[in-house]
């Protein structure tokens, strides 16, 4: 099977998870993902994201042009994130939210 390919450029990581969460949404379960990120923080927070989420973080590499990539494996039930906070989780509709 190959990866579904997210080339996030030069978008720093809040955005890149973001744009990684919502494609992550559209996929499968067990689908694969590779995003391509040049951002420095990408090594930490890509696999901390999904940790938070519960998708298996597969590892990274260099594409044919010294490009960072970043291979993930969508979970079968992961945690939902807010759209517009991909590092933070969505709160629950039962949950009474307190201003």
């Amino acid at each position: 099977m190959s990866p579904h390919l997210i080339d996030g450029g030069d978008r720093a990581c809040g955005e890149l998870l973001i744009v990684l969460a919502a494609r992550a949404r559209q996929l499968s379960p067990g689908s694969l993902i590779r995003l391509l990120a040049s951002d420095p923080a990408a090594p930490l927070d890509v696999p901390a994201w999904c940790h938070l989420t519960g998708h298996s973080y597969l590892g990274r590499g260099t594409d044919g042009t010294a490009r960072p990539y970043y291979d993930i494996q969508t979970a079968v039930d992961p945690a939902r994130t807010d759209p517009n906070h991909a590092w933070r989780l969505e709160p629950e509709a039962s949950t009474p939210q307190h201003l």
